[in-house]
């Protein structure tokens, strides 16, 4: 029982005393809108994302969490954005985000309506900028300035 307990405080230990490894998607359509969900959490635009699953890589990961969230499928990964790594970026927990652009098509819809309450293509121009999600706001300034961050 002892060793149990051991194994169990320790793995306690690096879930809460790591951060946690997530990803962000600027998803870009055809016509160069750019694709937001509304979250259910907070009711806020935010890029589509999500946690990277144990055994998956990143490439893995922003095709599930987009289709999921989006309904939409990648085309083309495109160019990384950045790493965000900063303990205050995500109120839950401590995560670090990797985001990258990705050429998308389809038609946006609601696949998961516990995680997403809307799913829209916004005109770059018509984005909700300082009002968005986490560090959103940041993230898509950066991935219209052309920069690549590490954070």
């Amino acid at each position: 029982m002892r060793r149990w307990w051991h194994f169990a405080q320790t793995v306690i230990g690096i879930i809460f005393r790591h951060p946690v490894l997530g990803t962000s998607v600027v998803p870009v359509m055809p016509d160069g809108s750019i694709v937001l969900v509304r979250r259910s959490d907070n009711g806020k635009w935010a890029l589509p994302g999500g946690m990277v699953n144990w055994g998956e890589n990143i490439t893995t990961t922003i095709h599930r969490e987009l289709e999921e969230e989006t309904g939409l499928k990648i085309t083309q990964v495109g160019r990384l954005v950045g790493v965000y790594s900063s303990p205050e970026r995500d109120g839950r927990v401590h995560s670090v985000c990797v985001v990258v652009e990705a050429k998308v098509n389809g038609v946006p819809h609601i696949q998961d309506r516990n995680e997403v309450l809307d799913v829209k293509a916004f005109p770059p121009d018509l984005i909700p900028i300082g009002t968005l999600s986490h560090d959103h706001d940041q993230q898509l300034q950066d991935y219209f300035r052309g920069a690549i961050v590490l954070d």
